[in-house]
């Protein structure tokens, strides 16, 4: 059994509590989205998954999973859309246009499936 140390500050005893180590990797774009609407939606649940050490895992799996989707989706949005080089070389607007409208589109999709969970 992991004997608690303390530490006495005035009458009071403070456990002398660390947390394990965590990797140093950035959460990304989706992670911040995810850990925010947890804060102000799940209060439970973020509690829970800071109390466990599970958050900054679960943040960096959920912003994986999200860009790894996004990479998934484009493609095939763009090749049903009639998306291509072509149309980029013929009218780089329309491209343009069409790209930022496909990508909200994803965004939008991976937002709902994966943040707001």
């Amino acid at each position: 059994m992991n004997e608690l140390t303390y530490t006495r500050c005035g009458d009071y005893y403070i456990p002398d509590l660390k947390l394990s180590e965590q990797p140093e990797a950035p959460i990304g774009k989706y992670g911040r989205m995810r850990q925010r609407y947890l804060k102000e939606h799940r209060p439970s649940l973020y509690s829970n998954l800071i109390l466990s050490e599970k958050l900054y895992p679960h943040l960096l799996e959920i912003d994986r999973a999200a860009r790894e989707r996004m990479d998934a989706m484009l493609p095939r949005m763009m090749e049903a859309a009639g998306i291509n080089e072509e149309l980029k070389a013929r009218d780089p607007m329309r491209w343009v246009g069409l790209m930022n409208t496909l990508k909200a589109q994803a965004e939008e999709n991976i937002i709902s499936e994966l943040i707001f969970l």
